[in-house]
């Protein structure tokens, strides 16, 4: 499979200024769905106590966003070949910042769950259309940009889970979320409207053959996009994990003030957007088998050191290097999926993905319930290891 080590560079090329400006847009959407995750992941360790949930409760809980999100996923892409990536991003854009402000209003596991159906809904609707939109911009640059729009993801929960935990001790979960409401309806206000007004690239799947029909995937082809979506999962599963128990695991077992135990995910999207900003670098040098079977190992030992360290410093440092291990997989996944079958293999590869960084963190709960919370959390470093091999399997 030649696509899969080998890049192509335009770098030497003037970019038109529109594709400047949809790229710009992009970004902005990007940071803006990890700032807000971010937000309310920090914030999750409050709202379990202001509901009285259990682990197993709040992993039952946390499946509404998993629910919502996969449900929604499987439709993002009918929906965005009708309406068209761009607008269904800005939609998406607005919903998504409404539904934070939900979950600190409920008082009970089962309300809480509902109103992360909705959350989820919008996360899982946001994350295909923009990855769509990234995807055809990929394509007519011909450069391995994917990175970066990640980057801008992980610059964003970086940014949204030192906000939080500033000010954790200080401000409560409805005040938070809801002043994150407002900033993201201003956000979107801003970019949507330059989204909106800018042409996409024609989508991959859409681009006729000889005969003029759209061309139809081979079975060949369809069972690369789902590996490339099985990949996505085993990483993605990580990134949900730590985002969502990283901090209950540094003051429940480490005994970390509340503040310092949020910046165990700082930490990790820190790690992570340095990886991904050098990511365009390093996929048009290495190629992309090195980056998927590095990335995936580096992860697995990082996870290891966070899950087991005995001190508070050395999880920290072990989140960190799972952020740089994690930091460019899931994207160059989700581009590949995308180049091969377009808008299907990106909202199949999404799906996986997404659905993974969903599920990571009810799985968790659960085996934290039947186990122990660290020992739950190496389940991240067995799926970064299994990666790192299916990257492998793949690398012709």
């Amino acid at each position: 499979m030649p696509l899969l080590n080998k890049t192509t560079s335009a770098a030497s090329r003037a970019t038109p200024p529109s594709l400047s400006r949809l790229r710009v847009a992009l970004t902005v959407f990007f940071a803006l769905d990890g700032f807000i995750f971010a937000g309310w992941v920090v914030r999750i360790p409050a709202i379990k106590d202001q509901t009285g949930a259990s682990a197993s409760d709040l992993g039952l809980a946390l499946l509404g966003v998993s629910a919502g999100a996969v449900i929604t996923m499987t439709l993002t892409g009918r929906l965005c070949r009708r309406f068209g990536s761009h607008p269904v991003t800005v939609a998406c854009g607005v919903l998504l910042p409404l539904s934070i402000a939900l979950p600190p209003l409920t008082h009970s596991a089962l309300s809480l769950g509902l109103v992360l159906l909705v959350f989820g809904a919008a996360y899982g609707g946001i994350n295909v259309a923009m990855n769509s939109a990234a995807v055809d911009l990929v394509a007519a640059l011909r450069r391995p940009i994917m990175p970066s729009f990640h980057a801008a993801f992980s610059l964003g929960g970086m940014v949204g889970a030192g906000l939080g935990g500033l000010i954790a001790g200080s401000l409560s979960p409805t005040r938070h979320l809801l002043g994150l409401t407002v900033i993201g309806l201003i956000v979107t206000a801003v970019a949507g409207r330059t989204l909106l007004r800018l042409e996409p690239p024609a989508p991959a799947d859409t681009r006729p053959d000889t005969d003029g029909t759209p061309r139809r995937l081979d079975t060949r082809t369809r069972r690369l996009v789902i590996v490339f979506g099985l990949i996505a999962l085993c990483t993605a599963f990580g990134e949900g994990a730590l985002a969502d128990w990283g901090a209950l695991h540094l003051e429940q077992d480490l005994n970390a003030h509340p503040g310092l135990a949020a910046a165990g995910y700082s930490c990790f999207a820190l790690a992570m957007t340095i990886g991904r900003l050098s990511g365009t670098t390093l996929l048009e040098r290495l190629g992309q088998t090195p980056i998927l079977v590095a990335g995936g190992t580096t992860a697995a030992v990082g996870m290891l050191l966070g899950a087991l360290a005995p001190t508070l410093w050395l999880a920290l440092l072990g989140f960190a290097v799972t952020g740089l291990g994690l930091a460019n997989i899931f994207p160059v996944a989700v581009e590949r999926a995308g180049a091969l079958a377009g808008l299907s293999g990106v909202a199949t590869a999404s799906t996986l993905g997404y659905g993974g960084m969903l599920l990571g963190p009810p799985t968790i709960g659960f085996m934290a319930d039947w186990l122990t919370l660290p020992t739950a959390l190496t389940s991240v470093a067995v799926l970064a290891g299994l990666a790192a091999l299916i990257g492998y399997t793949t690398r012709r």
